[in-house]
């Protein structure tokens, strides 16, 4: 099974949607970078109808210099749910993705049908502080980002999955000046994220790699306690990327969203 790419204009923006799969809508959001790639969604294609939006500034999208914040890109995703014409379509988000996917449902959680939180970014709780990607150099990041490095390496260069070097120095380049313009307005989060979330009203799986030194599992109890229907999934043995590192955590999404 291929993926598909499609484009649209969103508000003057040009958005890539790379789609795979048959079954119910999934709109899966990733993190600060595309670093990791695409292929963990084949693990859902074959339940549901998964479309992986490149945020503004990300991969194969777009350049936006006007955003200035996360509330650019919520609304720019509600745009691009019309522009798909999904009906409550499933949300699922990962590190930056999940703080996106959960403002999205903070504001308008009746257009989605269940949520998945991967090891989301956002909350910035002083007594379970997230890693400074400031003081993280090139060559410790993948340990950062994997458990198993080994699964790391695979996307940064001399990796199998990794481009050509210019290629995905040029892709850093440009993602780090989207990120930068998303984190303008509060960093990595929002300071009043934790008192918005109880207004979530999907249901909820909250997904953390027990070993995750990015964002640490500490946090998924945080996350849980505020959003009212919600139950947690902590997956022993690997770290921040934990749907590549283990396939079996895309089956579990799979199933909390089918059941």
């Amino acid at each position: 099974m291929d993926f598909e790419t499609l484009n649209y204009d969103i508000e003057g923006v040009a958005t890539v949607v790379h789609a795979i799969g048959n079954g119910p809508a999934v709109l899966a959001l990733h993190g600060a970078a595309t670093i990791e790639g695409i292929e963990w969604a084949r693990g859902l294609a074959d339940r549901f109808r998964v479309y992986l939006p490149h945020h503004p500034g990300f991969g194969d999208s777009g350049e936006a210099p006007h955003v200035t914040g996360m509330q650019d890109i919520v609304v720019h995703n509600l745009h691009l749910v019309s522009a798909l014409r999904l009906d409550r379509p499933h949300l699922v988000g990962h590190s930056m993705g999940g703080w996106m996917a959960a403002e999205m449902a903070i504001v308008a959680g009746e257009r989605f049908g269940k949520l998945v939180l991967n090891a989301p970014a956002g909350l910035n709780h002083p007594d379970h502080p997230g890693a400074d990607l400031s003081a993280i150099g090139p060559e410790a990041l993948p340990g950062y980002l994997a458990h198993d490095v080994d699964v790391a390496l695979r996307y940064f260069p001399g990796g199998a999955e990794c481009p050509p070097l210019e290629t995905f120095l040029a892709a850093r380049d440009k993602e780090g000046r989207a990120l930068g313009n998303i984190l303008k307005a509060h960093g990595m989060g929002h300071p009043n994220l934790g008192r918005w979330l109880s207004r979530i009203p999907n249901p909820t799986l909250i997904v953390w790699g027990e070993e995750d030194r990015m964002l640490p599992a500490s946090q998924a109890p945080l996350w849980q306690e505020r959003i009212p229907d919600s139950r947690m999934l902590i997956v022993p043995g690997v770290g921040h990327f934990a749907m590549q590192e283990d396939p079996a955590v895309v089956t579990a999404i799979g199933d909390f969203l089918a059941g």
